[in-house]
């Protein structure tokens, strides 16, 4: 019994929260993902220069594997404007809040498919469209899950 405990006990401490500390960013000039701390404010310096052309990367698997890299997709990407990326880094510096409301955060963050050209506030039915194009089962019957790095 005491051998059972011990086995659950390490079990626990090593059990993965699925919380991942990093998540998927897609550099606009490169047309590349990379990976960045989560808590990164988009935009954010992509791969290979200084210019601010990172912006957050929803991935999805369309079989609902995340493992299976063949299958990882990108769904749509999302940007700050610069008003709201300067507030919500000025509220992780000083651990407030930012101080335009969550409603009004909506207008400044932005989103796209890769393949868009233009980027539309996350309120705009455009957006709406965009965010939910995503989460409907493929041909294989199987609903697309959001993967981390």
């Amino acid at each position: 019994m005491l051998g059972a405990a011990g086995f659950f006990l390490v079990r626990f401490f090593r059990q993965d929260d699925g919380v991942s500390e990093k998540t998927y960013f897609y550099d606009l000039s490169e047309k590349k993902l990379f990976t960045a701390p989560r808590t990164s404010v988009p935009p954010i310096k992509g791969i290979s220069d200084a210019v601010e052309d990172g912006v957050r990367a929803v991935v999805i698997s369309t079989t609902g594997n995340c493992r299976d890299k063949s299958s990882l997709k990108v769904a749509y990407l999302e940007t700050f404007s610069p008003e709201l990326k300067q507030q919500m880094e000025t509220a992780q510096r000083t651990g407030g809040s930012p101080l335009m409301s969550r409603a009004m955060a909506l207008g400044h963050r932005l989103v796209k498919r890769p393949t868009d050209a233009n980027w539309f506030p996350m309120d705009s039915p455009d957006a709406e469209r965009i965010l939910n194009e995503w989460a409907t089962p493929g041909p294989n019957g199987l609903t697309p899950v959001v993967c981390a790095p």
